[in-house]
C-alpha cells in the first residue's frame, strides 16, 4: 500500500515539476516577446505584465508541492540543528504539523473568496482573465503542499538530508 502511495507521489512530483517549469518558461517567453516588441518594434504587449504575474503565481504555488515533499521550506533552524537528534526530530514533527495546519487553514479561508470571484465573474483588467483561475491556484497549491507533507510524515519518505541540502529527494530519487 505504501509503495502505491509513494509511486503516486513520485508521479505527482514529476507532474508538478513539469507544470511549474512550463509556467516559468511561458512567463519568460511572454517577457521576452514584450521586450523584443517594445525595443525593436516600438510596441509593447499591454497584457504581458498581468499574464506573467499569473504564470508566476501558478509556478510558485504548484512548484511548492515539491518543496513540501522534500521538507526544504525556508526555516530558521540553526539552533534546532544543534539539538540532540531526538529533540530535533520532535521539533521537526511539530514544525511539519504546524505547517500542515497553516496551509489547510489558509486554504479553507481562501476558498469562499475564490467562489465569490467565480460567481461575480471578476476579470483581470488588461488580459480579461477570470481572476478565480490564478487565485484558485493558491488554495490548490496549498492543498497539494499539505497532502505531500502529510504523506511524507506518515511514510517517513521524502525529507531532504540536512547533510546534503542540494541532493534531490523523493520516491523516485533517493536522498544522498
Amino acid at each position: 500500500m505504501i509503495d502505491v502511495v509513494l509511486r503516486s507521489v513520485g508521479a505527482l512530483i514529476a507532474v508538478l515539476r513539469v507544470v511549474a517549469g512550463v509556467l516559468l518558461a511561458a512567463s519568460v517567453a511572454v517577457n521576452f516577446a514584450n521586450v523584443i516588441g517594445r525595443y525593436f518594434f516600438g510596441y509593447s504587449i499591454y497584457w504581458a505584465e498581468e499574464v506573467m504575474l499569473f504564470l508566476m503565481v501558478g509556478c510558485v504555488f504548484l512548484g511548492n508541492g515539491v518543496v513540501a515533499w522534500s521538507g526544504r521550506q525556508i526555516r530558521m533552524d540553526v539552533v534546532v540543528g544543534m539539538l540532540p537528534e531526538k529533540l530535533r526530530k520532535g521539533l521537526d514533527l511539530f514544525s511539519d504539523l504546524v505547517f500542515i495546519a497553516t496551509t489547510l487553514t489558509i486554504m479553507v479561508w481562501a476558498w469562499p473568496v475564490i467562489v465569490n470571484l467565480y460567481q461575480f465573474d471578476e476579470r483581470s483588467q488588461s488580459a480579461n482573465i477570470p481572476i478565480y483561475i490564478p487565485q484558485g491556484l493558491i488554495p490548490v497549491g496549498l492543498a497539494i503542499m499539505a497532502l505531500l507533507a502529510a504523506v511524507r510524515l506518515v511514510t517517513g519518505s521524502g525529507r531532504a538530508s540536512a547533510a546534503a541540502p542540494s541532493a534531490p529527494s523523493g520516491p523516485a530519487t533517493p536522498s544522498h
